[in-house]
């Protein structure tokens, strides 16, 4: 699931924050924060997506820097949610 949650993160990062620049998309591993495409309200936009998309719902406490910096954070996040939702 990582390699298409790495394409789905990253199609949804272009076309929502980028406006269809791919160029414009930092290294897979490289924040997403400091490089200006995600601010707070992004955020959101970017929970909203993830439990859209991914079919859970992220808590609070889920909702770090660590989680959701880069795309490598996010879809290693995603796998960790969703290997605890199989467990469940």
């Amino acid at each position: 699931m990582t390699e298409t949650a790495h394409s789905a993160i990253r199609a949804f990062m272009i076309e929502s924050f980028l406006f269809g620049d791919e160029s414009g998309l930092p290294a897979d591993n490289e924040s997403l924060i400091a490089n200006g495409i995600v601010d707070s309200t992004g955020v959101l936009e970017l929970v909203a997506f993830i439990e859209d998309t991914f079919g859970f719902t992220m808590a609070d406490a889920d909702i770090t820097p660590e989680n959701l910096d880069s795309v490598d954070n996010i879809a290693a996040f995603v796998a960790r949610a969703g290997e605890r939702a199989k467990a469940a």
